[in-house]
């Protein structure tokens, strides 16, 4: 009897050891395939899955970057915002973490930012604990369905934990709304010569700037921009901050402001505009608009507030509103830009907003596939590799004219083309891969003007991930960020020298290392 029982009670564990070992072998499974779907990108963030847009609450505390964004946990368009979230230790590395901010009887969490009130202006910190404070705007879908035009407020919540869990204000909203249909998008400051907070949201066609003592109580300050930058579509996503001259002491004062549609080359995009803020007015000598991006896919970016080193670190969302809803993903939708550090430089009493990846995304670069190679005046250069669609390129020249084709076995082609002659670049995705999901994706050549001091030679850098391209002309002062969805890989690249005297350095073609 006893032997029976012995047998049997060993069956049993070695059923349930291979119940565990099988379980376990799944678990294993899942995390292996995960961030490997056709077109996910493998060094920028991107949701786990489900619908993703624009970065909110950009903010460091305690060690890590808080990375929250426009959420909709139910599907991969968009739908009811909430805020989701994700940490990371060098901003290229991210852990996931719940949603932060879910609708309430207020309305859906629309766009905002965060801010660490080490001061406790608020009052919500609790023995010695500092709050983070998030402010983001209420989206009411039941006023916007009864054709008010009082539908979006401001509203704020506190985290005592470093952002893991979050208390909205009993007192909320703490901006109401007089009767502008899109009132939104709040980004927060401490602003030390006033001692006091400055919030600058966005009215359909301008700015407004508000102060507070303590984050609770606003009071309007002035506007901006009725008459000032580009106005083809409605305002978005501002952002206000000071930078100092690239090579001097002088400080000057940048909002950015984006715009749907309006953009250079189609829908969203980013304009800046360069001047002076006195706490309460923000004002400009600027009289054309001037944008952060050339490409179609950089938008609704923001900067981190906090930043130990005092660096202006932006992300902006990979995607534009003509197609964001129908590029051809499934387990998730959108991805972020790299990380940039924002620079400002004047020539001939102008200024021009230079961005380009933090430092740490150097890391991420493997042992190069090729190095140091010229492709002679007049002559074209030809490389096959398989980590071309997950990589780094890095040119240096002087040629005043010349072609980049990344290609794939269908004979599909992103084109890139540099012309200093006529002070331009232009990149060509109408043959890149799959366009027709959307008639404007695939439909015209975006065209970037080079800008700032007349240079001999250039540098050009380009990121190329699974669906992305991202491209940064003499240190980011000119830059061009474009989705791309080819059937397969790119594996062939093709440098075409036109130029009749100077050739072209390839500095490195490297893979990149995946951040999953």
């Amino acid at each position: 009897m006893y032997r029976y029982f012995f047998i049997s009670c060993l069956m049993l564990i070695m059923l349930v050891s291979c119940k565990n070992e099988h379980k376990q072998e799944s678990v294993q499974n899942q995390v292996e395939s995960s961030y490997k779907e056709q077109y996910r990108p493998q060094f920028h963030f991107s949701p786990e899955e489900k619908w993703m847009n624009d970065p909110n609450g950009l903010v460091y505390n305690d060690g890590f970057y808080h990375l929250f964004y426009q959420y909709y946990p139910d599907d991969i368009v968009w739908g009811p915002m909430h805020w989701g979230h994700a940490v990371s230790t060098d901003l290229v590395h991210w852990e996931h973490k719940p949603i932060a901010l879910y609708p309430d009887q207020n309305g859906l969490i629309f766009s905002g930012s965060a801010v660490v009130d080490t001061k406790n202006t608020s009052g919500f910190g609790e023995n010695g604990k500092i709050p983070l404070v998030a402010i983001f705007t209420y989206h009411s879908m039941d006023g916007e369905r009864a054709g008010r035009k009082d539908f979006q407020t401001q509203g704020i919540a506190y985290s005592l934990d470093n952002g893991d869990t979050w208390t909205k204000y009993a007192d909320n909203p703490v901006i109401g709304n007089e009767g502008i249909k899109d009132f939104r998008d709040p980004k927060v400051f401490w602003h030390e010569p006033s001692k006091s907070w400055i919030l600058t949201l966005v009215a359909g066609d301008h700015a407004k700037f508000y102060t507070s003592k303590n984050l609770k109580d606003w009071e309007h300050l002035s506007d901006f921009g009725r008459t000032k930058g580009a106005h083809g579509g409605v305002w978005e996503c501002p952002d206000l901050f000071p930078l100092k001259i690239k090579g001097s002491d002088e400080e000057k004062w940048v909002l950015i402001i984006s715009i749907n549609p309006g953009a250079p080359n189609g829908g969203s995009g980013t304009q800046y505009f360069v001047g002076d803020f006195d706490g309460k007015t923000f004002s400009t000598d600027q009289t054309e608009p001037k944008w952060l991006d050339y490409g179609t896919d950089n938008y609704a970016g923001v900067t981190y507030n906090n930043v130990p080193n005092g660096e202006r670190i932006f992300i902006g969302w990979m995607s534009n509103w003509d197609y964001a809803r129908d590029t051809p993903t499934k387990k998730w939708r959108s991805a972020m830009t790299l990380p940039r550090k924002l620079s400002l430089y004047e020539w001939d009493d102008d200024y021009f907003l230079a961005n380009y990846p933090i430092e740490t995304v150097d890391k991420l670069s493997n042992p190069p596939l090729l190095e140091q190679t010229e492709v002679p005046s007049g002559e074209t250069f030809s490389v096959e590799t398989n980590g071309l669609n997950q990589s780094e390129i890095w040119l240096t020249t002087a040629s005043r004219k010349f072609k980049l084709l990344f290609k794939n076995a269908s004979n599909e082609v992103l084109e890139l083309h540099m012309d200093v002659e006529n002070r331009k670049f232009e990149v060509d995705r109408t043959l890149s891969g799959k366009i027709d999901f959307q008639e404007d994706f695939g439909a015209r050549k975006h065209i970037a003007p080079l800008i700032g001091a007349q240079k001999k030679a250039h540098e050009l850098r380009i990121f190329m991930d699974w669906s992305s391209m991202e491209l940064f002309i003499d240190q980011g002062l000119v830059s061009m960020t474009e989705q791309v969805f080819p059937t397969s890989p790119y594996d062939t690249l093709i440098i075409v020298n036109e130029d009749d005297e100077a050739p072209i350095l390839i500095s490195t073609v490297s893979p990149m290392k995946s951040v999953w």
